[in-house]
């Protein structure tokens, strides 16, 4: 329990700020970076012949920075009736549906620049479901994320987290 505590408090250190504390000298203000999200309307696949699947492309809007150590989740809405209201669900892709066909797969791949959906299948799907292809609402999620300094530096124990703590100028104080 105290190692999944620890966890949890480990990224505050890095997005809090605030008043010097009592107990010595101000510390570095943290960073408050928040992600950004962004939504494409009324999407339409395309239908690769040669593939066998549907694509679409979709730019990022220039308004959003991406880093390449971002990371972007990719959500695709459902409205359910739900006792005769309609309630909005996104799913995270990739999502998968059984037919009586065969199977589908929402998937994506992503650049700086733009988002890459593909509706793949193990059989034909050159007569899909215009339900599936056509008129979607996909919801993209930024993670703002940096490249860990050295992949290869183990934490997954409390002396080696401190460790690096250390290394790095910062401390952890017992709970």
């Amino acid at each position: 329990m105290k190692k999944l505590l620890l966890l949890l408090a480990f990224p505050i250190l890095w997005s809090c700020e605030g008043d010097r504390g009592p107990m010595g000298p101000p510390g570095i203000d943290g960073t408050n970076i928040l992600g950004q999200t962004f939504e494409y309307e009324n999407v339409d696949f395309n239908y690769d012949f040669n593939a066998n699947l549907f694509t679409r492309i979709l730019d990022i809007p220039p308004e959003i920075a991406i880093e390449p150590s971002d990371a972007i989740l990719v959500y695709r809405l459902e409205v359910q009736n739900v006792n005769g209201n309609s309630v909005e669900t996104w799913s995270l892709i990739p999502q998968n549906f059984f037919l009586p066909e065969g199977t589908i797969q929402y998937v994506y791949n992503h650049t700086d620049l733009d988002v890459e959906l593909l509706i793949d299948g193990n059989f034909d799907l050159s007569n899909l479901d215009f339900g599936f292809t056509d008129n979607q609402v996909f919801r993209f999620v930024v993670l703002p994320s940096d490249f860990a300094k050295d992949p290869k530096k183990d934490l997954s124990t409390y002396n080696q987290l401190t460790q690096a703590l250390e290394s790095e100028k910062l401390s952890l104080k017992e709970f």
